[in-house]
């Protein structure tokens, strides 16, 4: 097993901003958070960063990488407005049950490049 080295990765959590957007900013584990309004940790400190790879949550998803949200499309706009500036890695992260036949999607839905259940790899 190969140790990384510090400071070879980087970990950054989002801040929800106004009209349904959100960035991702620098946190280490020393770093304080605060709680925003829908009850979820944000860092304090405020370095924006633009990941190479997201792990998003989902409600439900399907064996053709798309997902069921929370419904606020935070995490779609957001991988598109990425996509523009660079390629990204999306890993939906979720539970085998949690896999439904289909998913209805739309034209903003944007599709994962893996899913990883407590159980299988979906690519």
């Amino acid at each position: 097993m190969r140790r990384l080295e510090k400071n070879h990765y980087k970990i950054s959590l989002p801040i929800i901003k106004k009209n349904f957007q959100m960035d991702f900013y620098n946190w280490k584990f020393s770093d304080p958070l605060k709680i925003n309004n829908y009850g979820i940790p944000e860092p304090e400190i405020k370095k924006l960063v633009y990941p190479d790879i997201l792990l998003i949550p989902l409600l439900a998803f399907d064996k053709n990488l798309n997902r069921l949200g929370y419904g606020g499309g935070y995490y779609d706009r957001f991988i598109a407005r990425l996509s523009n500036k660079k390629k990204i890695i999306k890993i939906g992260l979720a539970f085998s049950v949690q896999e439904i036949k289909k998913i209805p999607i739309n034209k903003y839905d944007q599709k994962l490049d893996y899913i990883v259940t407590s159980e299988y790899i979906i690519e």
